[in-house]
């Protein structure tokens, strides 16, 4: 299906339009583009546009898999292998593993945006990487070649992955497989978890997606009502030395350790400490309940969210002397 001029999907509410907009069903769909030229230079391919932030039309080809289905394509006493379409929201691929009793997927309930992004940003919360489930990526690049990448050569890290890479921006993912278990097991020490969980009488797949639920609702606005992309910023990670440095001046400070040498630190609580919770630059604001957001008023530019945005790193670097970086895709 191709638009002309068509609007850019994006949560956070911007008025951003295509020079052509083109979507397709199917891994022979796209080959189809590919062949009679429609994909032309520049192009973009994006999912639900919830991890990006366009500053302005974007003169050139925006894509968009709704490529769909969920295949179980091995079963065993433990565990179960899926095949996903790339176009697949991501949350309704979780709200199915929780109905069939498959584990793993329930800690990244309500993330926005669809499967094929999921494995290109490597998305996680509390406590849990998509990377950890993933098997392995289907991919077709822009010459129609297909390709299959394992999960240990996609290059995983906190936030990122080997199709994030400019070199590797001719590739589409068509496919995502996960391997999830079929034995119960919980991921419930990060954040207010257990805390939740004392609400409830016993706990199983369905309560702890609930309280996931409920923990991201109560501190992320919903997109549809106050523009947001989530979580704006990357929390930074620091070696054990600066640490320790910063934490002899603010021994209050909440901190993760990765290993013996890198520490992570909430970019929220970092926000937090400079003022900015709560604070606007016109139309555009950090959100009052978590720091971390950034969200759209009403009627704020991509320019505007950028220039807050770099307001706010500003001001954490000169306070702490910490680098912070968005999470976000800035188009």
């Amino acid at each position: 299906m191709k638009y002309e001029l068509k609007k850019i999907p994006n949560t956070f509410g911007l008025d951003v339009k295509a020079t052509v907009f083109l979507e397709y069903d199917s891994v022979e769909e796209l080959e189809k583009y590919i062949a009679d030229g429609s994909i032309t230079s520049p192009f973009l391919h994006i999912g639900e546009g919830s991890n990006l932030l366009f500053t302005g039309d974007y003169e050139g080809v925006i894509l968009h898999s709704r490529i769909s289905g969920i295949e179980v394509t091995a079963e065993s006493e433990d565990d179960v292998q899926v095949r996903v379409g790339a176009g697949v929201v991501w949350d309704d691929f979780v709200e199915h593993c929780v109905k069939c009793g498959w584990y793993g997927a329930e800690n990244l309930s309500l993330i926005p945006g669809e499967v094929g992004a999921s494995a290109v940003q490597n998305i996680g919360a509390y406590g849990v990487e998509v990377k950890d489930l993933i098997t392995s990526v289907e991919t077709l690049d822009v010459k129609g070649m297909k390709r299959v990448f394992q999960v240990d050569e996609c290059d995983y890290a906190y936030r990122n992955s080997l199709f994030k890479r400019f070199e590797i921006k001719d590739m589409f993912i068509t496919y995502v497989c996960f391997r999830l278990s079929k034995k119960e097991h919980y991921t419930l020490d990060y954040g207010t978890i257990r805390q939740e969980l004392e609400k409830y009488p016993v706990i199983d797949l369905k309560t702890l997606r609930q309280v996931i639920i409920n923990i991201r609702e109560s501190k992320l606005p919903d997109p549809k009502v106050l523009g947001s992309a989530g979580s704006f910023f990357m929390n930074p990670v620091v070696t054990r030395a600066s640490f320790e440095v910063l934490r002899e001046q603010y021994p209050q400070m909440p901190f993760y350790e990765l290993d013996f040498d890198r520490i992570k630190i909430p970019a929220g609580w970092l926000i937090e400490q400079c003022g900015w919770k709560g604070k606007s630059m016109g139309a555009a604001a950090v959100h009052d309940k978590q720091a971390l957001v950034l969200v759209n008023k009403g009627g704020a530019t991509g320019a505007e969210i950028v220039a807050l945005s770099n307001a706010v790193r500003l001001s954490i670097h000169e306070r702490f002397g910490i680098n912070i970086h968005p999470e976000v895709n800035i188009i």
